[in-house]
């Protein structure tokens, strides 16, 4: 994917009170920057934060966090959401390689990945979100019970992202190739900037739910 230099992007966002700078300090106790012990659900990649920010405005009784490793991404984000900030919701710019370090074990009651980089070519498989090495990751911060969401586009990752899981000892809880065709799984769905624009086209939308079984 390839970004537009924005070059005002990166202080801003550090100059951002709705950024979180230092998140290791956080580590065990993200409760007390919320004031509150509500259930703590992070978006990897949240874009342009469209879905994020419905997502915490319809459900004020959990704390979200997004997490983008783009200045310039998370820029157009914190942009829009400075225009109706939400008490539940907090920005970090980091790479999710790095998880474990940010989040202690059983912190995360639910993660969110929607139309994640694919890293198409082969040698770079350990980059993509639903790889077993970031499951791990993964695994390593999400409370008993929690579950990963994930949509794409891309057949070619959806198709990875499924034998990844099964070979982790995930559990399909949820899965379809037609996302806005499927009654059941498209109950509630709130779409990314993303998803519209694909979607609006005729694409199919891929997703699915996934729970670690220890």
């Amino acid at each position: 994917m390839r970004l537009r230099n924005i070059p005002a992007a990166a202080p801003a966002v550090e100059a951002s009170p709705w950024c979180i700078k230092d998140a290791s300090s956080h580590r065990g106790c993200w409760s007390d920057l919320f004031q509150n012990d509500h259930p703590i659900h992070l978006e990897i990649g949240m874009g342009k934060g469209q879905f994020l920010m419905q997502l915490a405005a319809a459900h004020p009784q959990i704390n979200y966090i997004g997490m983008e490793r783009y200045h310039s991404v998370l820029y157009r984000a914190l942009q829009k959401f400075e225009e109706q900030p939400l008490p539940n919701l907090r920005f970090l710019c980091e790479d999710a390689a790095k998880l474990p370090e940010f989040f202690a074990p059983e912190e995360i009651a639910q993660i969110y990945l929607n139309f994640s980089d694919p890293w198409p070519k082969d040698r770079h498989a350990r980059r993509r979100l639903t790889s077993r090495q970031f499951l791990e990751r993964y695994d390593a911060v999400l409370s008993p019970g929690g579950c990963i969401e994930f949509k794409t586009d891309n057949t070619g990752l959806f198709d990875f992202s499924l034998e990844e899981c099964q070979a982790a000892g995930w559990t399909l809880v949820g899965c379809t190739r037609d996302l806005h065709h499927d009654e059941s799984m498209n109950q509630g769905n709130i779409m990314t900037e993303y998803e519209e624009r694909f979607s609006g086209k005729g694409n199919p939308i891929c997703k699915m739910i996934i729970r670690h079984t220890p």
